[in-house]
């Protein structure tokens, strides 16, 4: 074995695949999907070939033309890494797995009606970053493999898929596709149901493959974004006004980092469960609906997301170890892009608000402080569970040390030239350095590359952001820790960002009647704005508010985004006399995690193993 992810079996002796057309049938009765994965490789190969899966059923392994079996082995599971299947090939330039997956899949969840916001059909959606993707089919998963696919999925007729992906066609059955599945043909060519047909013709690392299939409706935006949500016309529609600004930001990413290479960007608003704020998901981002706020702020995960299409998507971490070349990149780019259509202003309160979050990582991490380096080892660990804000914030940090140095002109060329060479490649810290000490002649004698990659916390020429507004909400934060509340006059422009950034700067822990004084005059536990609500809950909680619980538990139980789950269950059961606390957030979890995506669940256990 010559393995080169630490979270996957892939070999770096054996060839990478460059094509998998998948075939797809979704069992929403028994939550499993019965597929086939054709998997193409550069040239014949024979001999072995490695594959991960994860609770995936392997039925067989055949010849795609004489249909021959084709042997294989697979190992005892492991927990991070899943199951390793050899595939014995002889002289073989593709193979088709026939398989099924489980309703454990990690990147699959499967909403009940109840659960979705129409209440009349289920919904799957998948989440396939970090290592998710070999639980929806076999493959490669490693972001250093990136590989083009086609799929057709069989769905229930009254529903629709939308994809990581051109689509091609809505269409009936063909009887002849169900011949390379484990499936009954009767089952996939019923009146009952309709295939639709996708192609992604760029390469892609396997965390980038997605696709959600529901009651969907949607909103055009612009001319390359359709909004797409459950079929409810006022989410649809508060979506549609939230994101009418797309194209703009499209076309200041275009100016700042070259052309947008995937064609589309529509963006799917999914039910409240899922994950993560967004997934930058090519051609179609995945959104939670927090990012609905009302008053276009949410924008600013829609910059991150597309900020993607050029670091991350086109540009990606060669393996986790190196994540931050997708985030720190990611957010820098977001940051500009936001400066660029909502002004500097927004911008720096996007920094102030990450630069509190970094510090609050440092004391996370204080006793594994391997996970404060933006070059990190992962081996033996699961990328879930450090997964934290150190790749985003200390690597814009980094990037933002290095404009500081040689101006934002010359830094802003030199990130096109980078953007330009690497595209559709997967790279590592060192490629990057190398890169950039060839283009910056001497940039090693002023900046300490070396402890800024490898070194851990954060930098001494590292930098808090300076402005009139981030330094006036600094300041009355301060304020209030001396008794003083913030008066009307003095927030009456605020919006949410402003709220999160003043209460990221409060204590902690503060006097009961002062959260209940500052949530009798401003109402932010009952936020629409979840930055805000979370961020007063956590003060509440760590205060031992327990008015506010009822609250707490509400929040829980409404929102599956593990940006809200992990402070607020953290806040809940750490700490010592905090009996009724662990108790309530027992009885919240036990209540709420059929609601959970299979990430989220596993995050909050493993906070529950660590504190209870």
């Amino acid at each position: 074995m010559a393995p080169i992810d630490p979270h996957s079996f892939t070999d770096s002796t054996h060839p990478l695949a460059t094509h998998v057309s998948l075939t797809l049938y979704v069992d929403f009765s028994t939550s499993t999907i019965h597929g086939s994965a054709l998997v193409s490789l550069p040239n014949p190969h024979s001999g072995a070939l490695s594959l991960d899966t994860r609770s995936l059923t392997i039925h067989s392994i055949r010849d795609p033309i004489s249909l021959a079996t084709i042997p294989y082995s697979l190992s005892p599971p492991d927990p991070i890494k899943g199951c390793h299947v050899t595939v014995s090939l002889s002289n073989h330039s593709s193979f088709l797995v026939l398989y099924s997956t489980s309703p454990s899949s990690s990147a699959l969840q499967w909403l009940l009606p109840w659960q979705t916001f129409n209440k009349k059909y289920p919904f799957v959606y998948t989440q396939c970053q970090a290592i998710h993707a070999r639980s929806v089919f076999p493959c490669q998963d490693t972001p250093a493999a990136r590989v083009r696919y086609s799929c057709r999925i069989n769905i229930p007729r009254q529903l629709s898929a939308v994809m990581s992906a051109r689509h091609v066609e809505r269409r009936p059955p063909l009887s002849q596709e169900a011949a390379a599945l484990v499936c009954d043909s009767s089952l996939w060519c019923s009146e009952e149901r309709v295939v639709e047909e996708f192609e992604m013709e760029q390469p892609i690392p396997p965390y980038l493959f997605a696709f959600a299939v529901g009651e969907l409706g949607f909103r055009e935006v612009g001319p390359r974004t359709r909004v797409y949500a459950e079929a409810v016309p006022g989410l649809l529609d508060d979506a549609a006004r939230e994101f009418a600004g797309t194209e703009d930001m499209i076309r200041q990413g275009e100016r700042l980092f070259g052309p947008y290479e995937w064609e589309r960007f529509d963006l799917l608003v999914l039910p409240p469960s899922f994950p993560y704020g967004g997934m930058e998901n090519p051609r179609m981002v995945f959104l939670t609906p927090t990012v609905i706020k009302g008053d276009a702020s949410g924008a600013q995960v829609v910059a991150h997301e597309l900020a993607h299409s050029w670091t991350g998507n086109l540009i990606t971490n060669k393996t986790n170890d190196h994540f931050w070349l997708n985030e720190g990149f990611t957010t820098y780019a977001e940051r500009r892009i936001v400066e660029a259509v909502q002004g500097e202003d927004r911008a720096t309160l996007n920094i102030g608000i990450g630069w509190k979050g970094l510090n609050e990582e440092m004391e996370r991490f204080k006793d594994k402080m391997e996970f404060t380096k933006l070059k990190t080892n992962q081996e033996g660990v699961d990328p879930d569970d450090v997964y934290s804000q150190v790749p985003y914030e200390k690597g814009f940090q980094f990037l933002w040390r290095i404009e500081r140095q040689i101006g934002r002109p010359v830094f802003d060329e030199f990130l096109k030239k980078y953007i330009a060479t690497f595209k559709f490649q997967s790279i590592d810290t060192q490629t990057f350095l190398d890169f950039l000490k060839a283009n910056i002649p001497g940039i090693e004698k002023d900046i300490d590359l070396e402890l800024w990659t490898e070194g851990t916390g954060i930098p001494p020429d590292a930098y808090e952001p300076v402005s009139n507004i981030y330094t006036k909400i600094v300041s009355l934060a301060n304020e209030f820790k001396l008794g003083r509340m913030p008066r009307e006059d003095e927030v009456a422009d605020w919006q949410g960002q402003e709220w999160e950034l003043y209460l990221e700067n409060l204590p902690k822990s503060v006097e009961t009647s002062q959260v209940l004084a500052l949530d009798e005059r401003y109402r932010l536990s009952e936020s629409k704005d979840y930055e805000v609500k979370v961020a007063f809950l956590q003060m509440a909680i760590s205060s031992k508010c327990r008015d506010k619980y009822g609250e707490v538990e509400k929040t829980l139980k409404e929102v599956g985004r593990m940006k809200y789950l992990r402070p607020l269950y953290t806040a809940l059961v750490q700490g010592t006399g905090k009996e009724e606390e662990k108790i309530l957030a027992e009885r919240v979890f036990a209540e709420a995690c059929d609601f959970y995506h299979p990430i989220a669940k596993g995050v909050v256990a493993s906070i529950f193993a660590k504190h209870l």
